[in-house]
C-alpha cells in the first residue's frame, strides 16, 4: 500500500524536458537524497543508546519508508545482526518510498526488488541508484507459482538465500506468498497486513493468483490478512513476533536464534490499528471511511480462517 508521493511525480514531469533541464534536477534530486541519509544517521546513533524497547513504535524515523519504518528496520538490523548485507522486497512501485531504499544507500546493502508494472521497473532502472549500488530491479507479477524461481533466476535464493531482511507488500496474496517461500532464509520479515481484519482472528482473503484489490471489492479495504495470520505462519517458520509499525499496516518478525532480547509480542499485543482513510466509492473516489465503518464495508465479504480452514464472513470477526 502506497500514498503518491508529489514531489517525484513533478520531477518527473520536469525530466522530459531538455538533456540541461534533466541532469539539474536529477543532480538536485540526489543532494535531497544525500542530505536526508546525512540526517537520519544522528537518529541512528540514538537508537544505538536506547537498548532494547518495548513498543518498535518508539524507534521510528522515516527517510524514504512509507511511514516509519526505516527507523524499526535500523532497530532491528542493530540488534540482530544479520549475517548476509542483501534485502528482497516486492511491491515497490516506483522505490521512492519503500522500506529497503535507506538500507540500500545508507548501509550499502544488495538487493532484489520487483513489482507488476514495467513502467514502475524502467523508472527505478534510469534513477541514479541503479549504477550507484547493487541493485537489481525485476518485473514480475508475483504469486505462489513464481515467487521462487523468481528469486532464483536473480540470484537470491539457495546458497544466495541467506538474507538480512524479506519484506512482502503486494495488497493481497501476501500470507500465501509468504507461505510459499522456502527458498531463502531472511533474518528479518516484514509483511503488512490488512488491520480491518482485526487482531483476534487468523484470516486471509483467499489465494486468487490473479488478485487485484481494486477489482476485489470497490471500496478497495477488501486484501491481504489479519497481523495474526502472519503471526501463525511465522510460528511455522520459526519467526517471533516483535510488532508493527504506528501506521498499523506492517508486522515484523524476526527469526528466533536472532532474537537475542528482543521483545516477542502475541498478537494482541502487538497489534496495531490502522488510521488512514484509503476507502473508495465505485468511481474510484476517496471515502475516508474510518474504525468500524471500514470492517462494515465489506461485511459480506468472505475470507479464510486459517487455523480452521473455514470461509467465515467478515462481519463474524
Amino acid at each position: 500500500m502506497k500514498v503518491k508521493n508529489l514531489v517525484p511525480s513533478i520531477f518527473s514531469r520536469i525530466l522530459s524536458g531538455n538533456r540541461s533541464e534533466k541532469a539539474a534536477v536529477r543532480r538536485l534530486m540526489h543532494e535531497i537524497q544525500e542530505a536526508k541519509t546525512l540526517a537520519a544517521r544522528s537518529l541512528i546513533l540514538q537508537l544505538r543508546t536506547l537498548g532494547i524497547v518495548d513498543r518498535l513504535q518508539d524507534c521510528e524515523f522515516k527517510v524514504f519508508s512509507q511511514f516509519g519504518d526505516d527507523g524499526i528496520i535500523q532497530y532491528l538490523i542493530y540488534h540482530t545482526n544479520p549475517s548476509s548485507p542483501t534485502f528482497v522486497e516486492f511491491g515497490v512501485e516506483n522505490y521512492r518510498e519503500a522500506n529497503t531504499r535507506f538500507l540500500l544507500i545508507n548501509d550499502n546493502w544488495r538487493g532484489l526488488v520487483m513489482d507488476g508494472s514495467s513502467d514502475y521497473i524502467e523508472s527505478i532502472r534510469r534513477d541514479d541508484i541503479y549504477w550507484r549500488y547493487d541493485l537489481t530491479a525485476a518485473c514480475a507479477f508475483i504469486d505462489c507459482d513464481n515467487i521462487e524461481s523468481l528469486l532464483e533466476e536473480h540470484g537470491f535464493a539457495g546458497d544466495a538465500g541467506d538474507l538480512g531482511i524479506l519484506s512482502i507488500d503486494i495488497d493481497g496474496n501476501d500470507y500465501w506468498v509468504w507461505d510459499r517461500i522456502n527458498n531463502v532464509d531472511p533474518a528479518i520479515v516484514i509483511v503488512e497486513y490488512n488491520s480491518v481484519f482485526g487482531a483476534n482472528r487468523a484470516v486471509t482473503v483467499p489465494y486468487n493468483p490473479s488478485f487485484d484489490r481494486t477489482a476485489a471489492h470497490d471500496s478497495c479495504l477488501y486484501w491481504g490478512c489479519s497481523v495474526k495470520a502472519l503471526c501463525q505462519l511465522a510460528e511455522k517458520k520459526g519467526y517471533a513476533f516483535v510488532g508493527c509499525n504506528s501506521n498499523g499496516n506492517n508486522a515484523y518478525f524476526v527469526k528466533k536464534e536472532r532474537l537475542g532480547a528482543l521483545k516477542v509480542m502475541t498478537p494482541e499485543e502487538g497489534y496495531v490499528e490502522s488510521r488512514f482513510r484509503e476507502s473508495r466509492d465505485p468511481s474510484g473516489q476517496l471515502t475516508f471511511l474510518s474504525g468500524s465503518q471500514r470492517q462494515q464495508a465489506i461485511a459480506g465479504m468472505s475470507v479464510v480462517d486459517v487455523e480452521s480452514g473455514e470461509s467465515i464472513r467478515v462481519a463474524d470477526l
